[in-house]
């Protein structure tokens, strides 16, 4: 089974810059954006063979999430079911017969770490609504999880030590999620790999390969054997995150 998972910044934009293209050459059999940046009506995919589902941020223009699934599931929610997180359209988890497939873009703490105490209450949200899942069946969760775990996951972690995404408490809270009982699945194969999934759009940072991995499949600890591939597409353009993948045997 191939998973994908892309931070699209904007899906009408991205839409004009090769988004389709893209899509139909990866062929996933569940595809998953996030900041999707768009109300209901604003965009109509043409995805034959798909099942599309989208959580929409009450904010115009912002946020945002929706899987795309060959697969019916049997089961849909929106949100994570507490009320101070589900407003902004960060969260979508499918139920299939083996796993629970989640899509999540995960709160940016911002400059000047405005909303690092929110995004600390949804670091401990998040993580008990993904153990509760997965004391039912597996887990599998992508997305922008807006944190670069260690100082392999970006270019200069010394200067970006007190910034947004490279934190203390951030990349705490992500060794937290792991030891829950979870595996960053790119780490996993790729245990020395220097890669990343994101840049600024300043500073030329993609062509010098300035960037951080933020993006990210995770999945249930027992399912790690089940990982054949877990990659990242450089070379695929259209925002300023580009996809990852994941290959599962499931």
């Amino acid at each position: 089974m191939k998973l994908v998972s892309w931070n699209v910044n904007g899906i009408r934009a991205c839409a004009g810059k090769g988004f389709m293209e893209s899509f139909n050459a990866l062929d996933a059999d569940i595809f998953c954006i996030q900041e999707s940046k768009m109300q209901e009506g604003q965009i109509e995919l043409d995805l034959p063979g798909y099942y599309q589902y989208w959580n929409y941020a009450e904010k115009k223009g912002y946020s945002g999430t929706a899987i795309f699934t060959k697969i019916e599931p049997e089961n849909v929610t929106y949100g994570i079911g507490i009320d101070e997180h589900d407003h902004e359209g960060r969260v979508i988890t499918l139920e299939f017969e083996k796993f629970f497939m989640i899509v999540v873009y995960t709160p940016n703490s911002q400059d000047g770490l405005k909303r690092l105490d929110y995004r600390q209450k949804w670091e401990d949200d998040f993580r008990g609504y993904l153990t509760g899942l997965a004391d039912k069946k597996p887990v599998v969760v992508c997305g922008d999880m807006n944190v670069a775990h260690e100082e392999i996951d970006l270019k200069n972690p010394k200067t970006n030590r007190r910034n947004a995404g490279f934190t203390d408490e951030e990349r705490a809270k992500f060794t937290e999620l792991l030891n829950a009982g979870f595996t960053d699945t790119f780490r996993y194969l790729h245990p020395d790999a220097v890669e990343y999934s994101w840049w600024s759009y300043r500073f030329h940072a993609r062509e010098k390969n300035a960037g951080w991995r933020i993006d990210y499949f995770l999945v249930s600890d027992e399912l790690k054997n089940k990982v054949k591939d877990a990659s990242i597409h450089q070379e695929i353009f259209g925002s300023d995150h580009c996809p990852v993948e994941l290959v599962l045997d499931i």
